[in-house]
């Protein structure tokens, strides 16, 4: 009625009909009764709502009673009904005259529509109160917990209720935790009549053995059902402490037990935290909960292998340990002269048969300090961060003598958790699972698809300290063939402005191009060719940091062990093989080579744009298995596990998982006075123009917008929960 009457005179006309039908039923009903006692108006107006067959004798109807009347009319089947033949044309359009006014009537005037029901017990609208006011009111409503557990779940409300955020500290996980009680009417969890379920039993089991995971059991305390099981307050207590503790396991096993960001500024790897509902639904509902638990952990091969070789140095029992006595240091020299007897370059020492034991050394009764030995010893050194000198004094005795299998284990624990960090698919569906990952302490850059390997080579990585190499995860989207190197600010500023105060030429000799904006800022850069610092080929990830990977014209350093020599980015040691693979990858139908790479060389910019992105992800591996199945370890370059290490063990729980916030890489051009002598390009029409972070990267198109710092804007440092 309310789409057809668009005016208040159209809804006045409605209502005159309405009583002049009222009107003429109930003079015909006066006629009827004759002197027969008057009805109260409730009744009159549901009696007049209902269809008749003869006319009723009523006493005529006031304007209360028509609204009585409309509001009673709630039911579709009365709507429905055929209306008594009346000579009015009106007449059978009064029961459906608003039916939406109708529905609403008990919501706002509830006094009324509970008068109703005791008035005409057999009218339609009486019927369908009950059942709405039970809908109304869930605690009403017929319960589907089993009357054994009823008691638990009236104590699981209130506690939901008065103390939720006791057991569940984020408010995300509180509210995923409290409408799935919802959904059960508050049942418990875990136990049906004060029984352990499957699984309950497998969420249990899964907890305690979070130790193999790299993870620790004591953040997952697991409540004592057994002693619980004579109280509904106690089970409830304890079904509400098991969830909170099974979603602690699940958030770190995914994420990590701390933060990337409590390590270092120069990490940034995506977010990719639980959904708490999902949690709930797939461990409850799974045949094996402890399984889907545990799925929460990294799926790479590399970390399932840590895993492997984390259970391998803790179980079984250890031979008894051999200890070093301490003593003079043992040196071995090298015979002088092609005469000379061996003996006379070695020495001899008790010590030395513990010593061959130890080290594995072939001779265990000899007790020389021959070169074999001396090479054992050096190789140990190193593997403890000792200088590698192949003597034998007190601070090699020392280590050892010190538990190896410890340190093993803490290596191994703080890689685990790096592998956390790392998104859970480290490649590009739509090219075979493709991606890049690099191992800086590893020095070692692989491309892998389909899971395998493809193509593998040396890189140099950043120096340690403030040059280090940053940890991150991007996508490749072009790599430049005869790329410019516009020279960062960092560089600028800390080594090319303090040099042209000493030398005034410098930048000219080495060929660089100095460019003075009219707002003042500097630009420094250097044109392609075989001299440029980046090589022939760039290989662009636009990051924060400005890191990219790249060619370089010092070759020799590919020969070294160790081999962090750069200012932060990554240099290629075979990048035309590198830039074929890639392509090939990318675009297949191209039949990339090195040599026609090498073709492209030249003096002008060629970008060669990926159809499909490629991820790259830096990581920090100082521990992992080998393809021959052997656990390596390698030198903490940037002292990365020592942090960590320490971090874990000092337990600040849950404080770990927090994001701090670093102070963010600065994109600003340089600015400031230049020596007098120095040489400004000529023809100098660059001016405040594209920002930085595009010219670094070049291919035009992409957003030079810098990634937002971590936590809150104009705070160089802060601590925000994750």
């Amino acid at each position: 009625m309310r789409d057809c009457v668009k005016t208040r005179g159209g809804y006045d006309r409605v209502l005159m009909a309405v009583a002049a039908s009222f009107l003429t039923v109930s003079a015909t009903s006066a006629l009827a009764q004759g002197d027969a006692p008057r009805s109260s108006a409730a009744e009159l107006a549901i009696e007049a709502a209902i269809p008749r067959p003869e006319p009723a004798n009523v006493p005529p109807p006031t304007a209360a009673d028509i609204k009585l009347d409309t509001t009673a009319t709630v039911s579709p089947d009365s709507a429905k009904t055929p209306a008594a033949p009346q000579d009015t044309a009106a007449a059978p359009a009064a029961p459906a005259i608003k039916p939406a006014d109708s529905a609403a009537a008990p919501a706002t005037e509830p006094d009324k529509a509970a008068t109703a029901p005791a008035a005409a017990p057999n009218a339609p609208a009486t019927a369908a109160a009950p059942a709405t006011e039970t809908a109304k009111d869930p605690v009403k409503a017929a319960s589907n917990v089993p009357a054994a557990d009823q008691p638990v779940a009236d104590r699981l409300r209130d506690l939901m209720t008065t103390k939720g955020a006791r057991y569940l500290d984020r408010k995300a996980e509180r509210a995923a935790v409290e409408k799935f009680y919802t959904t059960r009417d508050y049942a418990p969890i875990w136990t049906q009549s004060g029984n352990l379920t499957a699984a309950a039993k497998g969420v249990i089991a899964r907890l305690k053995e979070a130790a193999s995971d790299g993870l620790n059991p004591a953040d997952y305390p697991v409540p004592d059902f057994a002693a619980a099981a004579t109280s509904p307050d106690a089970l409830a207590d304890a079904d509400l402490k098991l969830t909170a503790a099974m979603l602690d396991y699940a958030r770190q096993a995914q994420s990590g037990r701390m933060h990337w960001s409590q390590v270092s500024g120069d990490i940034q790897y995506p977010e990719h935290p639980i959904d708490p509902n999902e949690v709930l639904a797939n461990v409850t509902g799974a045949k094996d909960a402890s399984a889907a638990l545990d799925s929460y952990n990294p799926p790479q091969k590399l970390y399932k292998e840590l895993k492997a070789k984390l259970a391998e140095l803790r179980g079984g029992a250890e031979a008894a340990a051999i200890q070093i006595e301490d003593g003079p240091a043992l040196k071995y020299t090298p015979a002088r002269g092609k005469n000379a007897p061996e003996a006379d370059a070695q020495m001899s020492d008790p010590r030395v048969p513990q010593l061959r034991a130890k080290l594995g050394v072939e001779n265990p009764s000899d007790d020389r300090y021959d070169a074999k030995v001396a090479a054992a010893v050096r190789k140990f050194q190193d593997s403890v961060e000792l200088k590698p000198t192949g003597i034998l004094d007190d601070r090699t005795v020392k280590a050892l003598n010190t538990p190896k299998r410890d340190k093993q284990i803490d290596t191994i624990l703080v890689n685990m958790e790096r592998w956390r960090w790392l998104p859970r698919d480290l490649g590009a569906p739509a090219i075979g699972d493709a991606y890049v990952i690099l191992n800086v302490p590893d020095y070692t850059l692989k491309v892998m698809q389909h899971g395998a390997q493809v193509w593998t080579t040396r890189v140099v990585t950043g120096k340690p300290g403030v040059h280090a190499t940053p940890l991150l995860s991007e996508t490749m989207k072009f790599i430049t063939v005869n790329p410019t190197w516009n020279v960062p600010p960092s560089i600028i500023y800390n080594e090319y402005l303090p040099a042209l105060q000493q030398d005034p030429t410098v930048l000219e000799r080495m060929g660089l191009r100095l460019e003075r904006a009219r707002d003042g800022s500097i630009h420094i850069s250097q044109p392609p060719g075989e001299a440029n610092a980046l090589g022939r080929i760039r290989f662009n990830f636009p990051n924060k940091f400005l890191v990219y990977q790249h060619d370089t014209p010092d070759k020799y350093l590919f020969a070294k062990d160790e081999r962090a020599f750069s200012h932060g980015c990554m240099r290629v040691q075979y990048p035309d093989q590198y830039a074929s693979v890639l392509l090939n990858i990318a675009e297949p139908n191209q039949h990339y080579t090195p040599e026609k790479i090498r073709s492209m060389y030249g003096s002008s910019e060629i970008d060669l744009k990926f159809p499909t992105p490629i991820p790259v992800n830096i990581t920090y591996q100082t521990a992992f298995v080998d393809d021959a199945g052997k656990l390596q370890f390698r030198k903490d370059i940037y002292g990365r596990d020592a942090t960590m290490i320490a971090m874990l063990k000092n337990n600040r729980g849950k404080d770990l998982e927090n994001v701090v916030a670093h102070a963010q890489p600065s994109y600003s051009r340089p600015t400031g006075p230049l020596p007098s002598a120095v040489s400004v390009a000529a023809g100098n029409d660059y001016s405040s123009g594209p920002n930085f972070f595009e010219r670094l990267f070049g291919g035009g198109g992409f957003n030079p917008t810098p990634p937002a710092p971590i936590g809150r804007r104009g705070q160089p440092r802060g601590v925000f929960t994750r």
